[in-house]
């Protein structure tokens, strides 16, 4: 508004008034990259998997999983075991799993194809029969027998509405800088959802931005307040206690 006040408008309809504003909203919904194909479609919910739910329901199937992260050499792992088979598919020749799972996996019967890619799936009209993979170099071609197909090609961020905001976005995260300020006044973020140079994506960085955050909301409110709130242990009401 005209007076810097901003308002939150919620789903419902509520109205919240602030000068304040700030984003704590982890990386957005996450939403799973599909495998870009009419035939993907079609088969989906049937014998193609974004995901594993039960792993009972591959005893004894031919499986082939496409991608190379944590999630896929985990259910590959998981499901060796007790599959038929296990066919892992993936475009580059280094995985982004943790190194144990991953030997876990090479050393085991799992067949490990790299560098391929996913292509053509062949199938009736209520299941893939078939599908067939695509060295990424050489072009050469093999069709694969398969019973379950299962796609971990990882996830795609969205932000929703705030994307619509005006937010200055990079990477997918809202851009901030060491004050944990955005490009709009009054508006500063924190964790997974905040990106600036050297961001450490752990747990531990959070817990610094958070308070970073309502410190920087704090001077903006209070332009002469001290930069930093007094230490707790030198509090003299606390230290009596």
């Amino acid at each position: 508004m005209e007076d810097g006040t901003i308002v939150l408008t919620g789903s419902e309809g509520e109205k919240h008034y602030t000068r304040t504003v700030i984003l704590a909203v982890g990386m957005g919904t996450l939403e799973v990259n599909e495998f870009d194909s009419e035939d993907a479609t079609r088969y989906a919910g049937k014998n193609l998997h974004y995901g594993v739910e039960k792993l009972d329901a591959f005893k004894g199937k031919r499986v082939v999983i496409s991608g190379g992260g944590d999630t896929a050499v985990d259910w590959a792992n998981e499901l060796e075991p007790i599959a038929a088979s296990v066919t892992v598919v993936h475009r580059r020749e280094e995985f982004g799993g943790m190194e144990s799972s991953v030997t876990k996996m090479k050393q085991s019967s799992v067949r490990v194809l790299t560098p391929y890619r996913l292509g053509q799936l062949s199938g009736d009209e209520e299941r893939i029969q078939s599908v067939t993979v695509c060295h990424t170099a050489s072009g050469q071609r093999e069709d694969i027998e398969v019973d379950e197909l299962i796609i971990n090609h990882g996830f795609k961020i969205d932000l929703g509405p705030m994307k619509e905001w005006g937010l200055e976005i990079e990477e997918g995260r809202v851009k901030a800088d060491r004050h944990m300020r955005t490009n709009l006044p009054g508006v500063f973020v924190a964790g997974d959802a905040a990106f600036y140079e050297s961001k450490l994506r752990l747990i531990a960085g959070g817990f610094t931005e958070g308070p970073t955050a309502v410190n920087s909301a704090k001077a903006y409110l209070d332009p002469k307040a001290e930069n930093m709130a007094m230490y707790s242990t030198h509090h003299k009401k606390l230290v009596h206690k």
